[in-house]
């Protein structure tokens, strides 16, 4: 197992959903920006390879940009194993000239609002390049180490447009992905265990299920602060003033349209420890 963590598929809530064979019939496109991730790429080939989803309606996209390591080349050499997985690939290299200096945590607050603006607009490029028909799109980072093979059926269970399963890097963890929230900002997925699904007001993207036509329709990842106006929003970013960016923006602008974000409290994906 990656990174030593050992769970079981009941320790993460695996078991807990009702399945359904024609879940297996909608195209969906996989969507995943890669950045200095060399160390994880050929286990992220491993795990979509794994995944119980029929070839003939499944895509992958992926957005390389500014690595300073082999991210680029590994990942051209990969293609060939994902296109003998799915019905297509697309491979897109877009530079954004943002790095973390060296030695800087990616939390760091003196540097959040650049690297979520760069995160944005490599979400939103990604998108633009790579959906074509699919009915769904599910944005999964390339350092997601462990999520069961039918991952795309257990989302799509729920009846959910936009969905999320909780992000943590142990089984029973604190919550990881702390970019899904509600009460402003101060209650996150770990906050509602032992419940099946809950309203979200904002969205982690770790592992995020969207239905494709609000994509379409314009709900994608705001590269400034959006929703100043919008009651959900933190009263003040501890980084920035008011407002939302990447797929929190993306959660208040669901809103905004009308649409409503979920949270899988129970259903557990554990992320590599940073």
């Amino acid at each position: 197992m990656p990174h030593g963590i050992l769970v079981d598929d009941v320790t993460c809530g695996w078991n807990a959903l009702p399945m359904d064979d024609s879940l297996l019939e909608a195209p969906v496109v996989i969507l995943t920006p890669i950045k200095n991730c060399v160390s994880h790429l050929p286990a992220y080939v491993e795990r979509i390879e794994a995944l119980q989803y029929p070839a003939e309606v499944l895509s992958i996209g992926l957005l390389e940009s500014d690595s300073t390591d082999a991210t680029w080349p590994l990942a051209q050499d990969l293609v060939e194993r994902l296109e003998r997985r799915c019905r297509r690939v697309s491979l897109v290299k877009r530079d954004f000239g943002f790095n973390m200096p060296a030695q800087v945590p990616r939390w760091s607050p003196a540097y959040q609002r650049a690297r979520r603006t760069t995160l944005a607009r490599a979400r939103n490029h990604l998108l633009f390049s790579a959906l074509r028909d699919e009915t769904w799109v599910l944005w999964l980072d390339v350092d997601v180490i462990r999520y069961p093979p039918d991952l795309i059926q257990k989302l799509m269970a729920t009846g959910r447009e936009i969905v999320q399963p909780h992000c943590v890097t142990r089984p029973g963890g604190p919550t990881f992905d702390r970019n899904g929230w509600t009460h402003h900002g101060t209650r996150h997925l770990d906050s509602y265990r032992g419940q099946s699904l809950v309203p979200l007001d904002t969205v982690g993207g770790t592992v995020l299920l969207v239905k494709a036509d609000h994509h379409r329709d314009g709900l994608n990842f705001p590269a400034f602060r959006y929703g100043v106006a919008n009651d959900s929003v933190r009263p003040a970013h501890p980084d920035w003033e008011r407002g939302e960016i990447e797929t929190e923006g993306l959660g208040i602008m669901a809103s905004d349209m009308g649409l409503q974000c979920w949270g899988m409290p129970d259903f557990e994906v554990l992320h590599a420890p940073d």
